[in-house]
């Protein structure tokens, strides 16, 4: 009977069903089969509406939404190019530096590549980098800042973690600064990689203008009080997390709406529509998933995993790297809220019975999430920039898989050395 179930929820995701319908189906015909009442359906449907980190993921979602539709990413390009411009690879740097801000913000890497691709790739190839650098280098700069706070995604592996109660202490603020570190290591190796593949221009180096230092602050001085609302707020003790997302949200309204005035009123029904939207689409996954989850332990589907594992993997190395493999694909395969909510119930008790920190294992998701979605041949970015520059997805892979595997070096040192993720919360 519970191949029956598989079966028939395969069919439904074949047929091209809502992912939620998809799940929904899966728990319920699970039930069935043990005999569980399906109310519980309902009581795990409510139990989201309990979570106090619930309210932060809508906020942060408009925030980056507002941020996407000003002229907020021009300034802070302008600003990283005023402070890092001088040094050899600059411009590459500010390329990674600005998408991981714009990518933590926004959640999305597909809209940072859509937002600071027509501003990057023109800069990059301007400053006579080589064509298929640029279009590597700006690619792959979409996908990092998953792992930066505000993220989203960083949030949601966070509720799902604290949902499952596996014996760990795990809160949103540890999980943003654990990200932190693994994502400067993946900029810096990025970044030296670019000054050695990125020809005469990435060795040659502009003055360093205080003038226009002083002027790019000048511009962007409403934007750089943002981490401070999320990070200061957040660690001095002063906000909560969803605390802070609200005094974002009001922070940006105010400054891209009456100081900037680059947001109209009459837009903001549309920004806000299609925000929720989206979080709407997150909120009514996120419930179901935690439903399946709810039938997972139930059905001791873990403990089984687990035991599967065990019998064929003798150590946590293997399972690391068995589980690196794993998320690659799936991060190549499925959007990354789609993968959190679908995996992370499964393979979160097992990393933990492997004596995996459950932060660490969340910084090792996000970290295969970013680089999944720019591996041939289906991630979304892939495709995302081979629309947005006008160039065939063949040319995109191959600009891309040098910064690929420069990436999953990061990989590998974020995996086997969780100091990189836990040296300042364990």
């Amino acid at each position: 009977m519970t191949y029956a179930a598989a079966f028939a929820t395969l069919v439904l995701g074949l047929l091209g069903q809502p992912l939620f319908v998809v799940i929904l189906t899966f728990a319920m015909l699970g039930f069935v089969v043990q005999d569980i009442p399906l109310s519980v359906i309902g009581a795990e449907l409510y139990r989201i509406t309990d979570t106090p980190l619930l309210a932060a993921i809508p906020l942060f979602t408009f925030v980056g939404f507002l941020l996407s539709e000003s002229n907020s990413s021009t300034r802070i390009v302008k600003l990283t190019d005023a402070f890092f411009g001088w040094m050899p690879s600059g411009l590459a740097f500010i390329s990674l530096t600005t998408c991981a801000f714009f990518t933590a913000f926004t959640g999305a890497s597909g809209a940072t590549i859509v937002a600071l691709g027509a501003l990057l790739l023109p800069a990059l190839r301007h400053a006579k980098y080589p064509e298929k650098f640029s279009l590597g280098l700006v690619t792959s700069s979409g996908s990092l800042g998953l792992l930066l706070p505000p993220s989203v995604p960083l949030i949601l592996f966070g509720i799902l973690a604290q949902q499952m109660n596996q014996g760990y202490n795990i809160t949103i603020e540890d999980l943003f600064i654990a990200g932190l570190m693994p994502t400067a290591l993946m900029i810096i190796l990025l970044a030296i990689y670019s000054f050695f593949a990125g020809g005469k221009a990435a060795r040659k180096r502009l003055p360093f203008s205080f003038k226009n230092t002083l002027t790019a602050l000048w511009e962007a001085k409403w934007e750089l009080p943002l981490p401070v609302f999320v990070l200061g707020g957040i660690y001095s003790g002063y906000f909560a997390v969803s605390e802070a997302a609200a005094m974002t949200v009001f922070y940006t309204f105010v400054v891209e709406v009456f100081i900037y005035r680059e947001i109209r009123l009459r837009d903001l029904t549309r920004i806000t529509s299609d925000a929720m939207v989206m979080v709407g689409g997150i909120m009514l996954v996120l419930a179901t998933a935690l439903a399946l989850g709810n039938y997972f332990v139930d059905a001791q589907v873990p403990s089984k995993v687990f035991n599967f594992i065990q019998t064929h993997v003798h150590s946590k190395i293997a399972f690391l790297l068995l589980l690196n493999v794993f998320l690659l694909l799936l991060g190549a395969m499925l959007d990354i809220f789609a993968a959190l909510v679908l995996v992370v119930p499964l393979i979160l008790p097992v990393a933990v019975a492997f004596g995996i920190d459950p932060v660490h294992l969340g910084i090792i998701f996000l970290a295969n999430m970013q680089i999944g979605y720019m591996t041939p041949p289906i991630g979304m970015n892939l495709f995302i920039a081979s629309y947005r520059f006008d160039k065939p997805v063949t040319a995109i892979y191959r600009a891309s898989l040098p910064f690929m595997l420069v990436l999953l070096v990061a990989l590998i040192a974020i995996t086997y050395v969780p100091w990189l993720s836990l040296a300042f919360i364990r």
